[in-house]
């Protein structure tokens, strides 16, 4: 019998209903089901998607295997246990609770026979306002490196992987992580890799943020992501010398997994848990964080980094405080140097190097960071934004002042400075901020772009401190859609735009609705 092109593996832990549609996509797929194998490892659930596994498997017995073992804990188990059946000459990874377009695999496949590629990435798609990092899918290319693109923020394990180049090197999830555990293995494959490849040309997987909120990653813990971080750079530490290339993928771990260990949540967590995650972090950042790497991160990153190396948790709270309730810090010019003037700029006790402070060649940035004062709905026409800057000057500074939600540029309203301050409305049209959304929704940052210094600055409105999120309806032929202002994870101001689908009003109906639904 002739081994099949490629290999589907799915870790499945209670992810009805949206397993049906995952199954479907595959079962589905143009490649034919004589080139596909899907292997799915039911990890002890108790929805039902066991269930629906064997059905699957009794409808597409040629094609679709299931094994059943109890609960792992984690989809790093499941996925090694397939990784032992696979026989395809390619292996796909997908979340059970994604789905892939009609042509993937086929698509993909292809392109890795074209190209001798041992890894292709194909574009992702957010659903449910999923927020998916695009830069890596800017373009189709034959051939990128894991050092000098945006490939390191794309680490997720949803790619196509040459298996010869499994087995050759033996690659495997690591059990004792229960987040984060495709990272290593793809991280290892893309070094591994004579060719990594990218398309761009067509939406190949849809990755859902269920209606639900369960997925393990939107609820594990501070001190569980804590010790996956550290795991995570301890082995990239391990797989690549020090140097360039290692802070090239270093960077993304202390911008994301280990920044966000530290953003505003932190200061929710019980000060027994906050003092081993400043602990921890401390020595993640002696022991690897490289001046290269400090002077590529955020400075909000930056900062809260440097008050967990150089100070103590009251250090870091006031910090974080400065941020979630206190607003901008002023800026502090020194000649022609500019810094960010947060708690423990130039204290002679924390002794922190100003490069930590340092936004000199991102000043136009920092003065296009503005507060919101409001977001209010007219109608279905705009979304009215009044924002506020800390700087009187703002308007001397700066030649033009814009608000925006993506692409969507507002048109400015008002620009009126006060003692302590200067206030900026502006109307966004709700119309355009359709223009381009997917089946699945999307996320719109809403951003200041300030024209100063010979450059534009850019920065992401701050959101209201005590955010209400406001809504409003608007239809688009026979679709409607709701837009909701929120904040997300990082505090700034953000527009959701999302297709009203049955599946999403049933989902509301039953958040709102006593059990019983009476």
């Amino acid at each position: 019998m002739t081994a099949p092109d490629v290999t589907v593996v799915t870790a499945v832990y209670n992810t009805m209903p949206y397993l049906t549609r995952c199954l479907t996509s595959l079962v589905e797929q143009t490649i034919g089901r004589d080139r596909l194998e899907v292997i799915a490892v039911d990890d002890g659930s108790t929805d039902g998607s066991g269930r629906e596994l064997d059905r699957f498997a009794r409808l597409y017995p040629g094609t679709v295997k299931v094994v059943h073992q109890p609960n792992s804990g984690g989809p790093a188990g499941p996925s090694n246990r397939a990784l032992e059946l696979a026989t395809g000459r390619y292996v796909f990874f997908i979340g059970s609770d994604d789905y892939l377009g009609p042509e993937a695999l086929e698509r993909l496949v292809a392109a890795a026979d074209r190209w001798d590629s041992d890894v292709v990435l194909g574009r992702l798609v957010g659903v449910n306002s999923r927020y998916i990092h695009q830069a890596i899918y800017a373009e189709t290319a034959a051939d990128v490196n894991l050092f000098d693109s945006p490939l390191p923020w794309s680490l997720s394990n949803t790619k196509l992987f040459r298996r010869e180049l499994i087995e050759r090197y033996g690659l495997r999830y690591p059990e004792d992580m229960p987040v984060g555990s495709d990272q290593p293995f793809t991280i290892e494959a893309c070094v591994r890799a004579r060719r990594i490849s990218v398309l761009a040309d067509y939406d190949y997987y849809f990755a859902v943020r269920r209606l639900n909120a369960r997925n393990i990653t939107y609820k594990s813990r501070h001190l569980e992501r804590l010790r996956c971080a550290e795991d995570l750079v301890t082995f990239v530490a391990k797989l690549i010398e020090a140097g360039p290339a290692r802070d090239a993928v270093l960077l993304r771990h202390f911008t994301w997994e280990i920044a966000k260990l530290l953003e505003n949540d932190f200061l929710r967590l019980e000060r027994d848990v906050q003092d081993r995650v400043v602990a921890g972090v401390r020595a993640l950042a002696e022991g690897y964080l490289t001046d290269r790497i400090r002077d590529r991160l955020p400075i909000e990153a930056r900062v809260r980094l440097a008050a967990a190396r150089y100070g103590d948790t009251d250090h870091l709270l006031a910090v974080i405080r400065q941020d979630a309730e206190l607003g901008i810090p002023p800026a502090v010019v020194d000649g022609d140097r500019w810094y960010a003037g947060y708690p423990g700029f130039r204290d002679p006790q924390l002794r922190i190097p100003d490069a930590w402070y340092e936004i000199t060649d991102a000043a136009a940035d920092w003065i296009a960071r503005l507060d919101t004062v409001s977001a209010a709905f007219e109608g279905t026409r705009a979304l009215l934004v009044t924002a506020r800057s800390p700087r009187p000057d703002l308007p001397e500074l700066a030649s033009a002042v814009r608000l925006g939600a993506g692409d969507v540029t507002g048109a400015t309203v008002s620009v009126v400075p006060d003692a302590t301050g200067t206030t900026v409305r502006a109307r966004i049209p709700l119309d355009r901020l359709l223009d381009g959304a997917g089946p699945g929704g999307e996320l719109r940052t809403v951003q200041a772009h300030v024209d100063a210094f010979g450059t534009t600055g850019v920065a992401a409105l701050r959101g209201a401190r005590r955010p209400v999120p406001q809504r409003a309806v608007l239809r688009r032929g026979a679709r409607l859609h709701v837009l909701t202002t929120t904040t997300n994870h990082k505090g700034q101001l953000v527009i959701a735009v999302a297709p009203v689908t049955p599946r999403r009003l049933m989902a509301r109906l039953r958040r709102r609705l006593p059990l019983g639904g009476k």
